[in-house]
């Protein structure tokens, strides 16, 4: 070796940078390009295999290695690349947890970010199925769900093992799936009714990071299917005199067209909510959403998408996780912890789209405040994602991946199980096959309170 030959580190020692997602310039949809990057990214991901116990994207594309002729990545036929990027529902844990080559190490794998190129151009390219679009339009089908006659009908049918038997060629959602109900009462409209008499009982106080007064992004999960959240939220946050409100006319955050590959429609999105969000914050409020995903969408995958976008990066600055809220408050003096029920031993499954957020365990910190409550975290992935478990061809994986979380649940025998992903807990329920029931971290910490 030369003397002048750099030697090639085995990982990076330094902090993990994301790159911004060049999704406007031509090249990033030019198919030749992606494969050459996907086989490139692929030979270090064969040569490394760290990440096999993540998801099912990794064991996908280490047995087409080893079983092609040449037992190498280039053994294997290019279309079956795309089932490797099928597999990905863009958890980011592999990038945040596990990858030593992640930028700014010189071989710069970003796996999810490549991942999501890939859905781009196989979106734009190749179009996808029927189903895994109306999978993805939450705010088209929360409100069509949600409307009263309609609504009946929805929930019979997604509740009904028979039905959903006879409805999974048709619609590809797997019968043993959990699918969420829809409320015709949505979150928006319990609290613009509740807000009509509602006045603001006590002066808001800022602390040293947070405003005291937040809008919430219901989200459409919350909105449609468990408004319950955005209630327990509410409470929580008015116990501790802090105001909320919302916007006018908010629409889906853009997470589940991103995981599609439909970047146009996260566009859209994105100039929805941005100006209305951005009208409140220049008016000295926060942000926060119940849903992990919403919340990582406007700090991370919007200011990737947008990085010269000054509205974007604005609103970034200002939206936070419930439970980081929570804990900065408290770090100042300024959460109430006049906790009137203990509530012992809990599961706490930490959410992907919350770990990659990089605040640490809040959730925990907030609810070991508790007196005689004892939270035991549990960092694996549920396998969910919102639309990856329900899919027919790939339920029976999600639920394997699960298995961990749901062991280690049982072995905790603990009082209540959780996460603060209303999906995630659901999935758990599932695999506990029990009559047990996951509840959300803000309905506990709601019970704590006793309000």
């Amino acid at each position: 070796m030369s003397p002048k030959t750099p030697i090639q580190r085995e990982g990076s020692l330094e902090a993990p940078t994301r790159h911004a997602i060049d999704w406007m310039n031509p090249d990033f949809y030019d198919e030749a390009s992606l494969f050459k990057e996907l086989e490139r990214v692929y030979d270090i991901c064969h040569g490394c295999r760290r990440c096999v116990n993540l998801c099912n994207a990794f064991p996908t594309l280490f047995d087409l290695v080893d079983e092609s002729a040449t037992f190498e990545v280039d053994g294997i036929p290019k279309k079956d690349y795309w089932t490797v990027v099928d597999h990905c529902y863009l958890c980011d844990l592999c990038y945040m947890t596990k990858c030593p080559y992640v930028p700014p190490h010189d071989w710069n794998v970003d796996f999810p970010h490549l991942m999501l190129r890939a859905k781009a151009v196989h979106f734009k390219k190749h179009n996808t199925s029927i189903r895994n679009k109306f999978l993805s339009a939450t705010d088209f089908v929360g409100a069509t769900a949600s409307y009263p006659i309609i609504n009946s009908v929805v929930n019979f049918v997604n509740q009904n093992e028979n039905t959903r038997k006879m409805m999974e060629p048709v619609l590809g959602v797997h019968h043993q799936a959990v699918v969420p109900r829809y409320e015709t009462k949505t979150l928006r409209n319990r609290i613009k009714k509740s807000n009509k008499n509602k006045t603001q009982k006590n002066p808001v106080i800022a602390s040293s990071t947070t405003s005291g007064k937040v809008v919430l992004f219901t989200t459409c999960y919350a909105n449609y299917n468990e408004p319950h959240l955005g209630e327990d939220l509410i409470a929580i946050y008015e116990h501790n005199g802090i105001e909320v409100t919302t916007i006018q006319r908010e629409k889906c955050c853009g997470m589940p067209k991103l995981e599609l590959g439909d970047l146009e429609s996260v566009k859209k999105a994105k100039d929805n909510n941005i100006p209305q969000l951005l009208e409140l914050v220049n008016q000295g409020w926060d942000i926060v959403a119940p849903v992990s995903s919403c919340v990582l969408m406007f700090k991370q995958e919007l200011p990737l998408m947008f990085p010269n976008d000054n509205d974007v990066q604005a609103v970034k600055k200002a939206i936070f996780d419930p439970f980081e809220y929570l804990f900065l408050r408290h770090k100042d003096g300024l959460l109430k912890t006049d906790f009137n029920t203990s509530l012992g031993k809990i599961a706490y499954q930490v959410a992907c789209h919350q770990r990659v957020q990089n605040i640490g365990l809040k959730t925990r910190d907030v609810l070991n405040l508790v007196p005689d409550t004892t939270v035991i975290p549990i960092e694996r992935c549920s396998g969910h994602d919102g639309t990856y478990a329900v899919k027919k061809e790939f339920h029976k994986i999600s639920m394997k991946i699960a298995q961990p979380v749901v062991k280690r649940v049982k072995k905790a025998e603990a009082d209540y199980y959780t996460s603060d992903c209303p999906m995630a807990g659901h999935q758990i329920e599932n695999g506990m096959q029990d009559d047990s029931k996951a509840i959300h971290t803000l309905s506990l910490l709601r019970k704590a309170y006793g309000i």
